[in-house]
């Protein structure tokens, strides 16, 4: 009877600090990590897709603007700089990193712009079913890029928020010293500067 006692005992503290240490966060951590690092995964899949698509756009370019080597080589290049530039999920609280990523993209954004005003000096170019194609598989993409990006801004958000309020900063200074802060994407110097429109 005394060993049935004790078992019991044993059990409902087991239970009990089970529900506790479920009930004080100490799950909060590494949920949120892991939210931020999916949401990050799907952002490099989104930079990925446009990636894959500018050699089909360049080349359908080429067809029709012969003259624009210039802007044709831009892009490629910036496209190469942008594929070569990696961000390791392991690496997202290193916020020199992160600029450095955002501003290859920034580039290959930038370089896209121009070749897609290109396109206006091109009557033919612009009326081509291949190219409307690209370029509307591109805007799509764009607009994935800006919510993939915005969900990872939310995710680490809640993920530093987690590890600077109370509770989580009992855990993080303790079973989760290891654990940094992630870096936050910044708006481009340019976003702040409207386009300029032409008549």
């Amino acid at each position: 009877m005394v060993m049935s006692f004790s078992w019991m005992r044993s059990a409902f503290v087991a239970i009990l600090v089970g529900l506790t240490v479920s009930a004080c966060g100490y799950n909060s951590i590494p949920t949120a990590e892991e939210q931020a690092k999916a949401k990050w995964a799907d952002v490099q899949n989104n930079y990925q897709r446009r990636a894959d698509l500018i050699p089909n756009l360049v080349a359908t370019v080429q067809g029709y603007a012969k003259q624009e080597r210039e802007v044709l080589t831009a892009v490629v290049e910036a496209r190469a700089k942008a594929t070569q530039i990696k961000i390791d999920v392991s690496e997202l609280s290193d916020p020199a990193k992160l600029k450095q990523f955002q501003d290859a993209q920034n580039q290959l954004s930038g370089a896209l712009g121009r070749l897609l005003a290109v396109s206006e000096n091109y009557p033919d170019l612009k009326s081509n079913q291949n190219f409307l194609a690209l370029q509307s598989q591109l805007e799509g993409t764009e607009n994935r890029i800006t919510v993939a990006r915005r969900d990872y801004i939310e995710a680490v958000r809640v993920y530093n928020t987690e590890l600077k309020t109370f509770p989580g900063i009992l855990w993080a200074s303790t079973f989760f010293r290891a654990n940094k802060p992630m870096a936050e994407f910044a708006a481009n110097e340019t976003a702040q500067t409207p386009p300029p429109v032409k008549f």
